[in-house]
């Protein structure tokens, strides 16, 4: 998952598949014929989290939704075609996910779908806004710098608008950059945890490396207790209610909810200890960009068919899967996505985010970075706002 940041990144899917999960949430894919939306219909039709699963699409889905209600699992699932059947689709949906578009080919970057998408995007949350205003709107159709602005202005139009519940899933990062540490390391990608924040294209994706953690056992009072014995802090407050106490390295008082342990964990890793990913500059530099143009890798390696399609799929379906957990009252969920911000100067911003029944309860923020991470930041900041700018123009030019 991206929940990251605070427990193994793919909790989230295996407790999706868990048959003591519990919730009734009603999803619509928008794009679900397409090289994501299938695999990513697949991973949602396969979770009990979900009940209903609608699929949207301009060409194919009926044979899609057809295909995924053999499978024996209790979501029920219907496709839709075409615009007038869209309305439908959304109705009474909980959660929207929107990976349609074009995908990108050889020699493009993802700015270069601007035009195509950018049209996409706002027709189709347009309706999320007319259909399903209060739904929690997932973004994966590029560029998301510009697309979240797009979408954002699309339910100001409509006088619907609720930052709390509009994310571009930039999930896809973080989940590269846990393998790609995972590698270099020779850890089990599933136990490292590094939180990337910024935009989702190319010198905009910053990885926090500083910040990233090796878990061992976060997500119980022991974990806790270790970390806090490392960090030999005085004292530390998660939550209400929720404090760890340590003196030159004692034990740590036992928590209640490990939910809340985990956020503790999370906050403790992130600003206040040692940093467990250590790597040389020239490896970092190497790592870093790497992050930054594994899409471009997965893009040339398909030689024209395709983008990072299944890879995105599984990134998506765990931002939901966290999403969907905070919904159902989960506590301690954490998950990076580019929201509305006021963390930097740029309107809009990917920062780890505590979720919540409504959707964003906390922005986590930044926290203690390196300098070398600090000039990244810097060197992002133009090139975010003016694709902000560009998909916050591309609504008020709309006829």
């Amino acid at each position: 998952m991206l929940s990251a940041l605070a427990r193994p990144a793919s909790a989230a899917l295996r407790r999706s598949f868990s048959t003591s999960a519990q919730n009734n949430a009603k999803v619509a894919v928008l794009g679900a014929s397409g090289g994501i939306g299938q695999p990513l219909s697949l991973l949602l039709k396969n979770s009990p989290l979900v009940s209903r699963l609608t699929l949207y699409d301009i060409a194919h889905t009926p044979g899609v939704a057809a295909d995924l209600s053999h499978i024996e699992t209790r979501a029920t699932v219907k496709g839709y075609l075409g615009p007038e059947q869209l309305p439908d689709c959304l109705k009474g949906c909980d959660v929207v996910v929107i990976p349609a578009g074009v995908p990108r080919k050889p020699g493009m970057t993802r700015d270069d779908l601007f035009n195509t998408n950018a049209t996409i995007v706002a027709t189709l949350t347009a309706a999320c806004a007319q259909h399903c205003p209060e739904a929690m709107i997932c973004i994966i159709s590029n560029p998301v710098n510009s697309t979240i602005p797009i979408t954002a202005e699309v339910f100001k139009k409509h006088g619907v608008y609720n930052p709390n519940k509009i994310f571009g899933v930039t999930t896809l990062d973080i989940v590269r950059a846990n393998t790609f540490v995972a590698e270099l390391k020779g850890l089990d990608p599933a136990r490292v945890n590094v939180p990337v924040i910024g935009g989702h294209a190319g010198k905009t994706i910053i990885p926090l490396i500083s910040q990233g953690f090796p878990l061992r056992g976060c997500g119980a009072a022991g974990g806790v207790r270790g970390w806090a014995r490392k960090c030999g802090q005085k004292a530390f407050t998660a939550a209400s209610s929720c404090t760890v106490k340590t003196s030159g390295g004692d034990t740590a008082a036992l928590l209640i909810r490990s939910e809340q342990a985990e956020l503790l964990c999370f906050r403790m890793r992130r600003d206040k200890c040692t940093p467990r990913v250590d790597l040389p500059q020239d490896q970092l530099a190497t790592l870093i960009g790497r992050i930054q143009e594994a899409g471009t890798e997965v893009v040339k390696a398909k030689a024209g068919a395709g983008s990072a399609t299944l890879s995105m799929a599984y990134a998506g379906a765990r931002f939901v899967f966290s999403l969907v957990d905070a919904m159902n009252g989960k506590e301690g969920v954490v998950e990076c996505s580019f929201i509305k911000s006021q963390e930097t100067d740029c309107p809009y911003f990917s920062t780890p985010l505590l979720l919540g029944k409504k959707g964003i309860e906390k922005n986590l923020g930044i926290g203690k970075i390196s300098p070398f991470e600090e000039k990244m930041i810097a060197e992002a900041i133009p090139e975010l706002k003016a694709s902000i700018k560009k998909g916050e123009e591309f609504v008020k030019n709309m006829k």
